[in-house]
């Protein structure tokens, strides 16, 4: 088969920006920018959502791993198309207000939907778009594509909500909030059955067992050998615990809205406007750390990145900035988004100085994923847990002091990742010297 051309090259990367971005704009976008209008109008506490956000991940923690392989086996078309548009699906009853009981049946419906068919699917298509040489530059544009999107996403939703809403927000009733929050539902609703339609007709209906590799064939789907294969590389198990400390601290990023809420004493829109910010920076950060990733090593940027989240987190749990200044808030988030979407942009492109064959990426996607994302069991919970108990800007301090703790965990994890990496290319420049 030819090489694809430049522009259905750019087609086929902005259908996978978009697909990324819009197959979990419903679960996590609308909860992040919009959190305490939806707290309200569903009438449950932050703990009672975050119980909602612990069942999508237990369903994605099962659904990582045949993920993988089957992102190794099938179409990725067909699986992100059919991820995505039952993810819309779900939607339609998001925007019912349902009760709670419903409300976490149809997180844990999108935990399905969103990773069994789509994650490794993505994750794959991205590193083979990439190639041998531009690993950090493809996640980094998909990164950073995505938080381009989300950024406008979030910018125009805002916007078209604020319009929704009296002009003191606050002021605004419980049915003009609802009304308001039903509109952005609807929206990112009719984006993701978008996303379905646009990777349709563009992603290549190909087989991975047909796209140039013999060896990806044998052993069908879940072939134990190349289970067996990713289990035994210890860097692939530091790249899991790497993710995990990292997708904690984008998963903090939750909070920035309720704490310009508690903390600053801002109002629905103003809070949201918080969270915008925020998304603007990631576009910036992931591409840029991509860049950066391919001329320095991927290694190196995470390990800078979680130098920079363990400060700004220290900073806000030692409650160090100053609430009577609004823009002390927006500088912490700033810095802070930062380090977290830098690190979304290049984590995965660890997978070369792993050792990882292509054939292998889906298996050991699913591998690193169900590690790394557990923050979707337990953090929705503790967050909320950690909120509620101390009312105002102490809980929140109490949240990104366990956020600090985490990104210094996840430094010491890439160090080690950085020595294994160190001594196994030694080891091959070795084997592959005859002098030796």
């Amino acid at each position: 088969m030819s090489a694809p051309t430049p522009l259905r090259r750019a087609t086929m990367m902005l259908a996978l920006v978009v697909a990324a971005e819009a197959v979990f704009a419903l679960p996590f976008v609308i909860a992040r920018v919009f959190r305490p209008t939806l707290l309200d109008v569903f009438q449950i506490t932050n703990l009672q959502l975050g119980t909602a956000f612990s069942m999508y991940g237990v369903v994605a923690m099962l659904s990582y791993f045949p993920g993988g392989p089957l992102a190794d086996r099938f179409s990725a078309r067909r699986m992100m198309t059919a991820a995505l548009l039952t993810t819309s699906a779900g939607g339609i009853l998001f925007a019912s207000v349902p009760p709670l009981g419903t409300l976490k049946a149809l997180f844990a419906f999108w935990g399905l939907t969103t990773v069994l068919l789509f994650w490794a699917s993505l994750i794959r298509a991205t590193r083979e778009w990439g190639g041998d040489d531009s690993q950090g530059k493809a996640y980094g544009i998909l990164d950073g594509g995505r938080g381009l999107l989300a950024a406008l996403l979030a910018t125009v939703t805002v916007w078209i909500f604020s319009l929704l809403l009296p002009v003191d927000a606050a002021q605004a009733t419980i049915e003009e909030r609802e009304y308001a929050l039903k509109a952005i539902i609807w929206i990112f609703t009719g984006l993701t059955f978008a996303g379905g339609v646009l990777v349709w007709f563009n992603i290549p209906d190909e087989e991975p067992a047909k796209a140039g590799e013999p060896e990806a064939a044998p052993g069908g789907a879940f072939d134990a050998a190349k289970i067996l294969t990713v289990l035994r590389m210890p860097m692939v198990w530091l790249q899991g615990l790497i993710v995990i400390c990292a997708y904690v601290g984008f998963k903090g990023t939750d909070d920035l809205a309720l704490f310009a809420r508690d903390a600053f004493g801002f109002d629905d829109v103003q809070a949201a406007s918080v969270s915008t910010v925020s998304f603007w920076v990631r576009p910036l950060a992931a591409f840029g750390a991509g860049l950066l990733g391919d001329k320095i090593g991927s290694p190196q940027v995470i390990l800078l990145a979680f130098a920079t989240l363990v400060i700004g987190d220290s900073v806000i749990a030692a409650g160090l900035l100053d609430t009577s200044l609004p823009w002390v808030l927006y500088t912490a988030v700033v810095g802070i988004s930062v380090a977290v979407y830098g690190l979304r942009g290049v984590y995965f492109a660890l997978f070369n100085a792993a050792g990882v064959p292509m054939a292998l990426t889906g298996t050991a996607v699913g591998l690193v994923s169900v590690i790394g994302y557990t923050p979707d069991v337990f953090m929705g919970p503790l967050m909320g847990f950690l909120t509620d108990r101390s009312p105002g800007a102490l809980g929140h301090q109490h949240l990104f002091g366990v956020l600090a703790l985490f990104a210094a965990v996840g430094f010491v994890a890439t160090a080690a990742f950085m020595v294994l990496s160190r001594r196994a290319a030694a080891r091959l420049d070795a084997a592959e010297d005859p002098g030796f």
